[in-house]
């Protein structure tokens, strides 16, 4: 494992694909041992990064952690929220199904900059697996006529509020970086209520219904492409920072042990 001369660890970053970074240290490194700005600057190169070897944080030592991040995201349970699959859930993110591409904050006032999970337990070829979506790529990606098309398009999204978000937002489909300016997609897809608990209604500005239901469909496709997306398999003890301006996430069904435990913070 090479050395990295500036900050005196002993580190081995490799490249995900179509995305992504990890960084491998030795067990039982400490994360405040590489500086924040370090990090930063990593996530937003890399938009997602995957740090293994650093030893998991507690609660509140997590929470405490990210707010050298900026402030936090506060829920009605706190800073750190635990995402693992409940018996009887009344939200689709609690339960063992596939969870559809959105962004984080999309029903709070906060704009979420960063999120942070940290992996408690996972089971091995379970499922579950986050999917990120990068979202500058598709955009870059594609053609003057589509974008145009894009750049005109406003989604209004609606759900009712059984857990810790819900209500009612419009947001422009084409947004830029806070940070690097790049254009960026806002898309969550429509979650059909005959599947998913506590779905989520999505509808376009000025189209009718025909159109819509196809515009859609032809998003959902296009940000689905897998040379778009990475797909994390989680480890015990896997630390993984993402920029929530450049992906959308979504997760696979779990398709065996649902014992997995995550816990999420956000930084606004």
């Amino acid at each position: 494992m090479p050395r990295s001369s500036s900050l005196g660890i002993m580190m081995d970053q490799s490249p995900l694909r179509p995305f992504g970074r990890v960084l491998q240290v030795p067990e039982g490194t400490r994360i405040t041992d590489i500086p924040v700005q370090t990090l930063r600057r990593w996530t937003e190169e890399s938009r997602v990064l995957v740090l293994r070897g650093f030893s998991i944080l507690g609660k509140q030592e997590f929470a405490d952690y990210c707010r050298l991040w900026g402030e936090l995201l506060e829920w009605e349970v706190g800073a750190v929220m635990d995402l693992v699959v409940q018996d009887k859930p009344k939200n689709y993110l609690f339960a063992s199904g596939d969870v559809p591409f959105h962004w984080d904050g999309a029903f709070v006032e906060a704009d979420p900059r960063f999120f942070f999970f940290q992996c408690l337990d996972a089971a091995l070829d379970a499922g579950g697996e986050t999917v990120f979506c990068d979202t500058t790529a598709v955009y870059r990606d594609a053609d003057e006529d589509l974008r145009r098309q894009w750049e005109g398009i406003s989604l209004t999204y609606k759900t009712e509020k059984l857990a810790h978000y819900g209500g009612q937002i419009t947001e422009k489909l084409v947004s830029q970086h806070p940070s690097t300016g790049v254009p960026v997609l806002r898309f969550a897809e429509p979650l059909d209520p005959t599947v998913y608990k506590n779905p989520v209604f999505v509808t376009v500005e000025g189209n009718q219904q025909e159109e819509t239901d196809d515009f859609l469909a032809m998003m959902s496709e296009l940000v689905h492409r897998p040379q778009y997306c990475y797909a994390h398999a989680w480890q015990p003890g896997d630390i993984v920072i993402a920029d929530n301006f450049s992906l959308i996430h979504g997760r696979n069904a779990f398709t065996g042990s649902t014992s997995r435990h995550l816990q999420r913070v956000e930084v606004i």
